[in-house]
């Protein structure tokens, strides 16, 4: 099971997922040891093909760190916060985690869209 170690510690994913936003984008952070990498993507497979089942799912997509840094980073994109926490707080998405080698460290956070004149819609 990876270690969750939260992007702000003020605010982990388990207070995030308590507040009603729409859409809303997962940002999850991975470092693990470089032997492990094989088990992780297949932990991380697994993880991704549960939640593409699930109500509210819309996308994500897996991105490797460049070079020798055995450092992953996911985002996945929902219709809402409530869809999210129904997904991760699901049983069989929890008892897929132990299949996360032990040097695995997750550092979830949920973000939504911000609307910068000129640049960025909302």
């Amino acid at each position: 099971m990876p270690i969750m170690r939260p992007m702000d510690p003020a605010f982990p994913i388990e207070r995030q997922i308590t507040i009603d936003v729409s859409p809303v984008v997962l940002i999850n952070l991975f470092t693990l040891d470089k032997a492990d990498e094989h088990i992780f993507v297949h932990a991380w497979q697994a993880d991704a093909d549960f939640m593409k089942r699930q109500p509210g799912f819309i996308s994500t997509q897996l991105h490797r760190a460049i070079g020798e840094s055995p450092a992953y980073f996911n985002y996945a994109v929902w219709e809402s916060t409530a869809d999210f926490r129904a997904a991760f707080t699901h049983p069989e998405f929890r008892a897929t985690l132990s299949a996360y080698p032990s040097s695995a460290v997750a550092s979830p956070h949920l973000f939504q869209k911000v609307a910068v004149p000129g640049i960025c819609v909302a």
